[in-house]
């Protein structure tokens, strides 16, 4: 059974912080390391949008313009797990934050393209 879990979310005032993790499990990610995981977040009443991602082989990041300098993602392949480290935390960043996972290596920034989702962690900043 693949599954991924996200945890981290919590309530944090403006300008603090939260790293939020995705847990991957599942004969799927039995080559985790190969695996392009990213992260999506949706706001009440807004579209789920792309925030960043991993590519595999290799780790490369990428991120949204709207996150870019304040958050970084790592990966831990020994242990199938997936990093969102957020900082300088505006309100706007208020959202349900889902990590997917796509079954190559390569990075996309469009939902659809991803194959598996965590059920999603609630993030909520404060002003």
């Amino acid at each position: 059974q693949v599954q991924l879990v996200e945890s981290g979310g919590g309530l944090v005032q403006a300008g603090g912080s939260l790293r939020l993790s995705c847990a991957a499990s599942g004969r799927t990610f039995s080559t985790f390391s190969s695996v392009a995981m990213g992260w999506f977040r949706q706001a009440p009443g807004k579209e789920r949008e792309f925030v960043g991602g991993i590519r595999g082989r290799g780790g490369s990041t990428y991120y949204a313009d709207s996150v870019k300098g304040r958050v970084t993602i790592s990966r831990d392949n020994a242990n199938n797990t997936v990093y969102l480290q957020m900082n300088s935390l505006k309100p706007e960043d208020t959202a349900v934050y889902y990590c997917a996972a796509v079954l190559g290596s390569i990075l996309y920034t469009q939902s659809g393209r991803y194959d598996y989702w965590g059920q999603g962690t609630q993030v909520t900043v404060s002003s």
